[in-house]
């Protein structure tokens, strides 16, 4: 039988293609004619067979589009988030053939983002029990219009206490709805507790209570409760550590395993409820994308979290209720693929296992773990419980605290001279590089300093004292007085030589800028400078002789001209 046959729409078989199925499943082919049909139905069945497909495909066949807002047509109610987004990951891909609108609301989110979504209309709502009691005492849906009202995971909801929420859920729909309910155990205590919120159901048995899936090999090891991590090492070492998902207990164990692998190298994450459904979501995209080796999770991942080709589970917890060891070990070999099982059995948890065994009814078989020591795991058990003691031993913790006293001090004593050593560095680059920028300049200022000297040797030889003010080197070159030249290439002069004659060379270049200032003033004598004059000024030689001084000669010289 193909889907073809089994009533589907052309539209429900578009989607069929979209979704890879090529052969429905047992509970596939039993649940979808029922469903189209329009009767409440029980079903139960292992789980990783297609229970999502069996319901939504036919329900979502059988939905119209609402015109009315806040008011779906169709209901799915699961127990946790992660089912709850994968459900709404399957319906996304029927409903664009059908037009319809879908929509997941769970805790952990923005309830404003969900109203806002709700107000423009939904066809399809996939929530959880306690966001979707929110959003109905908030007024932001309206169950009056649900035609179709599927329970996933049902004894789940009752064990997890969700039985008051479902009942109100209930009561908000009208009683000519039709109800689905699936799961992949189905017991009597189950059925007293739903058959109130249902109408002369047919009941879908393709699992027998307690049934695991045939493509899973299980077994046991038994280990003490203190080497239970060594255990888990020597499991990874010898089975690999790609695609694994740890069961723990608590939420606590699960943190504890998860630091401890992430210690020794592995790529762990841990997933329970405490974290948030961002984190939650995270963790499981990366697991399925191969970014994250193991899940170190508890029973929140147990139920309906379909993630292809895990390669194994470690039950490093044997669980308290022997139906979540179904769901557990259902998280491997699915889809017809092979997967096996490992739970480690303590002292403690023996008479667990047997209710387990009671339940699925086999013996579960035991093997041993190659590289697994139980000597060499006692001894690290007893150093571990060695440094527990001492940390809570008075005195060792005191010498502990000392000694990371002293390490601290270390430490910062280091980082103090590593500092100051840089800033020893940093000082010498800068006086460096002050001192190459001062031989720089002084090398720039060394030229000019020649180009004065010659100046002054010129006024002393009697040249012009137009020529005395600052000139070009080549008007330097060629003022200079070639007798003042060769008497310079005889020799040094004495000291008290050169003190007179820089005496006398200052004294002259200050009569020389005071005549210079005075001949720049306009007087009548300058406009009778005669034509081809190179200067306004009449040019005179500096007579150096004693008792001449210069002052006296001008004056003489402005006397003749007046």
């Amino acid at each position: 039988m193909n889907f073809a046959d089994l009533g589907l729409s052309e539209k429900a078989l578009q989607a069929v293609e979209l979704l890879g199925y090529e052969q429905p499943t047992p509970v596939q082919e039993q649940a979808i004619p029922l469903v189209l049909e329009g009767g409440d139905i029980i079903a139960a069945a292992k789980t990783g067979t297609g229970k999502t497909a069996a319901f939504s495909l036919p329900g979502m066949d059988r939905t119209v589009r609402t015109s009315s807002k806040k008011a779906p047509r169709m209901v799915v109610i699961t127990p946790t988030r992660e089912l709850a987004f994968q459900i709404a990951d399957v319906c996304a891909v029927i409903a664009p053939l059908m037009k319809l609108r879908t929509l997941a609301v769970v805790g952990g989110t923005s309830i404003d983002n969900q109203i806002a979504r709700l107000r423009t209309g939904i066809d399809v709502l996939i929530a959880t029990p306690g966001r979707l009691i929110d959003l109905m005492n908030q007024e932001a849906v309206r169950l009056d219009e649900v035609e179709i009202l599927v329970l996933d995971e049902a004894d789940r909801m009752l064990d997890m206490g969700f039985l008051p929420s479902v009942r109100t859920i209930v009561a908000a729909t009208p009683e000519t709805r039709q109800t689905l309910l699936f799961s992949a155990t189905i017991d009597q205590s189950v059925r007293k507790q739903v058959d109130s919120l249902l109408n002369d159901p047919t009941v879908v048995q393709i699992a027998q209570v307690g049934e695991t899936a045939d493509t899973v090999t299980q077994y046991i090891t038994r280990v003490p409760q203190t080497m239970k991590f060594d255990m888990l090492k020597a499991t990874l070492n010898h089975y690999g550590h790609e695609r694994v998902i740890v069961f723990a207990r608590t939420r606590g164990r699960a943190d504890s395993t998860c630091r401890r692998l992430k210690r020794l190298g592995y790529n762990a994450e841990a997933l329970h409820s405490d974290r948030t459904q961002n984190q939650r979501k995270k963790a499981l995209e990366h697991f399925a994308a191969g970014r994250t080796d193991i899940l170190v999770a508890t029973d929140v991942l147990a139920r309906g979290i379909d993630v292809e080709g895990v390669s194994y589970v470690v039950n490093f917890d044997l669980p308290t209720m022997p139906e979540d060891y179904v769901h557990r070990i259902g998280r491997t070999g699915r889809a017809g693929a092979d997967g096996f099982a490992l739970s480690y059995v303590t002292p403690e948890t023996e008479s667990a296992l047997r209710d387990i065994e009671k339940f699925i009814k086999m013996s579960i078989p035991v093997i041993e773990v190659e590289g697994f020591s139980l000597e060499a795991a006692a001894a690290e058990a007893a150093d571990r419980a060695n440094k527990a003691a001492s940390r809570k031993d008075p005195e060792i913790a005191e010498v502990t605290k000392e000694l990371k006293k002293k390490e601290r001090r270390r430490r910062r004593a280091e980082a103090r001279a590593a500092e100051a050593a840089q800033q020893a560095e940093e000082k010498v680059d800068k006086k460096s590089k002050a001192k190459k920028s001062k031989s720089a300049s002084s090398s720039k200022s060394a030229r000019p300093m020649k180009t004065s000297r010659a100046k002054y040797v010129m006024i002393e030889s009697g040249a012009e004292a137009s020529e005395a003010r600052p000139a070009s080197k080549g008007g330097a070159k060629k003022a200079a007085n070639p007798k003042t030249m060769k008497a310079s290439k005889k020799g040094p002069q004495s000291s008290g030589t050169k003190k007179g004659m820089s005496s006398k060379v200052a004294k002259v270049k200050g009569e020389v800028r005071a005549a210079g200032k005075n001949d720049q003033k306009p007087n009548a004598a300058s406009g009778k400078a005669k034509k081809g004059s190179s200067s306004s000024r009449p040019s005179a030689k500096v007579d150096m002789r004693p008792g001449r001084s210069h002052r006296a000669q001008m004056a003489r010289r402005r006397g003749g001209n007046a």
